[in-house]
């Protein structure tokens, strides 16, 4: 988990294109892995760190656009494995390595899920915008970003791989959203395309989904809303 960690805040750095903590080293003892890192002391957040936050992102996600998806590892989010294995097509993906896995795992486990059937026929239907691949954070909620004393807009903590840029603006409106300012900044830069509004819910059901593997309670009904959402529309 930690070296795929530091891989992926390797692969963000090297982008130049927003700041991420820098990887010391890594490594196993007898008892503990460990995973250290530069000390930033983040501090407050003002409208135009929030609006600088958004410009930064649209650049990594801009950056040097890929032709494949998925990563050359697989890593975690939070604790739960995540597949990386490469795919030329977005829907293929997303359907096998994200949701299908978080489904599979939480029938595993007992999660009930009526709509899924008819999920898995509307998907196809949904993600087939064919979205260019970007480096993305992966697991972008307000928890893992902050700012420096200065205002240097940071993000942390990520689950790494080339995807549908769209997957970290949508659970960046997950857990409470963030300021309007972080979207006005991300869209000076790279505006998003039509049809984002029906695929947030999905790539944010990857979360909910997750949230349940890992916690259980009411992540099951938020994961039911979101799938009845997604077939209404």
């Amino acid at each position: 988990m930690f070296a795929a960690e530091a891989a992926g805040l390797i692969e963000i750095a090297a982008t130049q294109t927003i700041t991420v903590p820098a990887v010391i080293c890594t490594g196993v003892t007898d008892q503990h892995a460990y995973l250290a890192l530069s000390y930033l002391d983040l501090a407050g957040r003002s409208t135009q760190s929030w609006e600088k936050l958004g410009a930064e992102l649209a650049a990594l996600h801009r950056f040097n656009p890929g032709n494949r998806f998925g990563w050359h590892r697989n890593n975690t989010i939070g604790s739960t494995p995540q597949m990386n294995l490469w795919n030329n097509s977005w829907v293929d993906f997303f359907m096998t390595q994200r949701l299908g896995y978080q489904l599979q795992l939480a029938v595993s486990k007992g999660g009930q899920f009526p709509g899924k059937q008819k999920l898995w026929l509307k998907l196809p239907e949904i993600l087939n915008h064919q979205p260019q691949p970007s480096i993305v954070h992966g697991d972008l909620w307000s928890g893992n970003a902050g700012f420096t004393a200065a205002g240097v807009p940071v993000i942390f903590d990520p689950a790494t791989y080339w995807g549908d840029r769209e997957v970290d603006l949508a659970m960046t409106e997950l857990f409470g959203g963030f300021p309007r300012a972080f979207y006005t900044g991300y869209e000076s830069v790279y505006p998003l395309t039509a049809g984002y509004e029906q695929r947030k819910v999905v790539y944010n059901l990857y979360h909910l989904l997750n949230h349940y593997n890992l916690f259980g309670g009411s992540y099951e009904s938020q994961a039911n809303g979101a799938i009845e959402q997604i077939l209404s529309r």
